[in-house]
């Protein structure tokens, strides 16, 4: 029986123990949506986890939603990054970096020019997001163009080589939590005709042609993919009419590319872990990949060491608790008590809330 502290070998990355630290978006980019002086201390200070999935961080100037999120387009956000990689090699950790299209999930002061956002649709979503207002309502998006594909695929491209540049150990593709990428996998939100419309296959297709662009660029051996089959996270929309077959297409897509993990989001991001009236066989889809199986959402030490144990799954991701203890693997191995995570410190800011958690006193 495997155990939460045992070494596992994830794609190319050989791993110290199987806790990974889940991708939190901070909002405490500096200019030019670069990394923030203090990103390298608060990564480092995180290092103990076997893998650090790193924010969210925009493929482009389009594909930003929030404000101050970190990018991944510019040589001087690749800049940024290296001191946070640095750090964090440095102190002995893992770390990749998750590549984020937030679609209709934008509002348009955030974007290039005033620009609309784009998506699979222009049904607006019904959320809000962060900009210099606070917390706004989103944008009406405009649907991309068929001929529009090939250039957001080559985005894609040069930010994963952007993050192999920067010193990542990998990247994580972002099809999650109503994003870009799952407002074309689900008929919930894609309306669309044509070869990105109407079928399983048609709707997974943009994220099956992104995650071979991704791995021919840095080899899928360091690539991994978040999926959400029940979250109806950042959008208030309903899910796939079919959401067991939708995603078990996907995970045997990715299975077929040979993809590191996947890393599934299990129940509603933030909220329940079995949404009232809706089954899902995660079980079904796990059998169908060969590579890593990483799990997130709601788990407890001990839910995680179980799933371990039993073979269900092969690393818990975790994601509040590693905002409030930068030494959690320490503190999960001895039993401690957990710090509480101060909500009002989760966006924006500085040091307070990101970099000031106490750690457990040396044995």
């Amino acid at each position: 029986m495997s155990t939460l502290f045992d070494p596992v070998q994830v794609g190319d990355m050989a791993l110290a123990n199987r806790i990974v630290m889940a991708p939190l978006t901070r909002s405490r980019a500096a200019a030019g949506n670069c990394p923030g002086p203090l990103a390298a201390q608060y990564y480092a200070q995180r290092a103990s986890a076997g893998l650090i999935i790193a924010e969210a961080s925009p493929i482009s100037p389009m594909a930003q939603g929030y404000l101050d999120t970190p990018g991944i387009w510019s040589d001087e956000q690749v800049a940024g990054w290296q001191a946070v990689t640095s750090a964090v090699h440095a102190a002995g950790g893992k770390i990749v970096l998750q590549l984020w299209h937030v679609g209709r999930i934008s509002n348009s002061s955030l974007l290039p020019a005033g620009a609309a956002p784009v998506s699979s649709t222009a049904q607006p979503a019904q959320a809000k997001t962060f900009t210099k207002a606070g917390f706004t309502p989103v944008s009406t998006p405009r649907p991309l163009g068929d001929d529009e594909i090939p250039a957001l695929i080559a985005d894609y491209r040069r930010a994963a080589r952007n993050a192999r540049a920067a010193g990542f150990d990998g990247v994580e593709i972002h099809a999650a939590n109503t994003y870009l990428l799952e407002q074309f996998l689900r008929d919930s939100i894609n309306d669309r005709s044509g070869p990105y419309g109407g079928s399983i296959e048609n709707r997974a297709r943009l994220v099956c042609e992104v995650a071979a662009a991704i791995c021919e660029e840095i080899g899928a051996g360091r690539v991994g993919i978040r999926l959400s089959p029940l979250t109806t996270f950042g959008g208030g929309t309903a899910l796939d009419s079919n959401p067991q077959a939708l995603y078990g297409y996907v995970v045997a897509q990715m299975a077929r590319l040979g993809l590191a993990y996947v890393h599934m989001i299990e129940g509603e991001t933030g909220g329940a872990r079995e949404p009232e009236g809706v089954s899902f066989d995660y079980a079904a889809l796990r059998r169908s990949f060969p590579g890593a199986w990483i799990v997130n959402n709601g788990y407890t030490q001990a839910l995680a060491e179980d799933a371990v144990a039993s073979g269900r799954v092969d690393l818990v991701a975790f994601g509040k608790a590693f905002i409030a203890n930068p030494d959690l693997v320490a503190r999960l191995r001895s039993g401690a008590a957990l710090n509480t995570p101060n909500v009002a410190t989760f966006y924006g800011g500085g040091a307070e809330g990101y970099t000031d958690y106490p750690v457990l006193a040396p044995v």
